[in-house]
């Protein structure tokens, strides 16, 4: 059987995933099926001169470019969402694939995420995401002063504030406020009362004077004329902490999942790849100090920016699966791994929230039959076990996973090859390597006519 030639178009702009994506095409596929497209020669030739380690060392032959190939060319376009050529992926369904899909708001945009799942859990009360998703109210907030036009209908705000007001400290709910379109743990904030948060919102009105705009161009601040949409959410409290003997006790941690989406649609969760990114300071009550975010967010990019650096032996950054097994806390036989009960409950919110988005939110996302995607969906733990899912991301940072952690990476992007780009491409050729497996597992198969 004689198999066409596939060209590779890569400009991730990433120098921690592009050396593990070529590694992963090599494990995955015949080798001397692949072209590497002339920009591409260049850009490994780069990254194998910085980092002379690195997993491209082998030789990539210089290849054409991009626009001398014949139409009819089968070509692999992996690049950041803004430079991938959707009009030619659309003109092209059969002989091109990209690593994004065009419409995906229902799932990436955090008030937007917060509707799909509402409507959805309307009409599907039974849903996992019933019982797994914080809820939440929508916000569209332009300045402070609009603040009591936006909650007229957050009638889950006023009567948690009015609750509040009557509970003593340690009683009180707390929320925390999401800018529906920030990214690295930007703009989060904890708030129990209507002041607390006509504050925050007071805090990102544009300031006065040029002195005070120096000031807020120079800093990590946001504005609310910049971030117009909002999503506030119950607070998980408390999460489920892991006791002593463990390097990261006591301190809150959420689990970051690497999922693969493909064509229209099928939905891998990688198993093998889920990480425990852990808060930076041990966890308390927010009410003992609602302003400081250390306890809370446990996103490696707070970390960073709130600490200057990671201390030096403190590890953030954990394999779910190297966890302890067995936890007293949790209610649970001696030959259960509550691991395991974990991982079931995220792979059935994964596949309702994808459910969710293709059946019930068709305008806001638009999965194609040529396209596939990796997203990096958040869950957190509560102290009873059960698993919440926080958000939905795209294009994750890969590099969070650290250099210890790299071989998981390396197992999500082979994932990536052996589920998406073989099928699509060389749907004839059987699984490369099949002995190693690619710790995928299907949570989704739908059929939704889009070819």
């Amino acid at each position: 059987m004689s198999l066409e030639k596939l060209y590779i178009d890569i400009a991730y702009e990433d120098t921690y995933i592009e050396p593990l994506l070529i590694a992963a095409l090599r494990a995955r596929l015949p080798s001397d099926l692949l072209v590497f497209l002339h920009h591409q020669q260049q850009h490994t030739s780069q990254l194998t001169a910085s980092k002379p380690d690195t997993t491209t060392s082998a030789h990539v032959s210089a290849g054409p470019s991009l626009p001398s190939l014949p139409e009819a060319a089968k070509i692999l376009h992996y690049r950041q969402y803004e430079t991938l050529p959707f009009p030619a992926l659309l003109a092209h369904p059969q002989t091109r694939q990209a690593n994004s899909y065009v419409v995906r708001r229902a799932l990436i945009r955090k008030h937007y995420l917060s509707a799909t799942i509402r409507h959805w859990v309307a009409k599907h009360p039974d849903s996992a995401l019933a019982k797994g998703w914080p809820g939440g109210c929508e916000l569209e907030v332009d300045y402070a002063e609009f603040l009591d036009e936006a909650l007229a209908e957050a009638w889950e705000l006023r009567e948690s504030w009015a609750k509040n007001g009557k509970e003593g400290e340690n009683g009180r709910a707390w929320w925390i406020l999401k800018p529906g379109m920030s990214e690295r743990g930007e703009g989060l904030r904890l708030f129990s009362s209507e002041e607390e948060l006509r504050e925050i919102f007071e805090e990102w009105d544009p300031p006065d004077d040029e002195e005070e705009k120096a000031e807020e161009a120079e800093g990590e601040g946001i504005m609310t004329t910049h971030l117009r949409h909002f999503l506030a959410q119950p607070y998980i409290h408390p999460p489920l902490l892991l006791p002593s003997p463990f390097p990261a006790a006591g301190r809150k941690f959420h689990l970051r999942v690497y999922v693969l989406a493909v064509g229209a649609l099928k939905v891998y969760v990688s198993r093998s790849a889920v990480l425990a990114l852990f808060a930076a300071e041990p966890y308390h009550a927010p009410s003992s100090s609602p302003n400081n975010l250390a306890p809370h967010l446990t996103n490696t990019c707070f970390q960073q920016s709130s600490t200057g650096k990671e201390r030096e032996g403190d590890r953030i950054v954990y394999s779910f699966w190297d966890l302890p097994p067995t936890l007293s806390t949790l209610a649970q036989g001696d030959d259960i791994d509550w691991r395991d009960s974990i991982f079931t409950q995220i792979c059935a919110l994964t596949s309702e929230v994808f459910t969710a988005a293709a059946r019930g939110m068709g305008p806001h996302f638009q999965p194609f039959a040529n396209a596939f995607e990796v997203f990096g969906l958040d869950f957190v733990v509560g102290a009873d076990g059960r698993v919440w899912l926080l958000e939905v991301n795209a294009f994750p940072d890969f590099a969070q996973t650290g250099k210890e952690l790299k071989g998981l990476v390396e197992g999500v992007l082979e994932g990536v090859v052996e589920r998406a780009v073989r099928p699509f491409f060389f749907p004839d050729l059987a699984m490369w390597k099949a002995e190693k497996g690619d710790g995928m597992v299907e949570v989704l198969d739908l059929e939704l006519g889009r070819r």
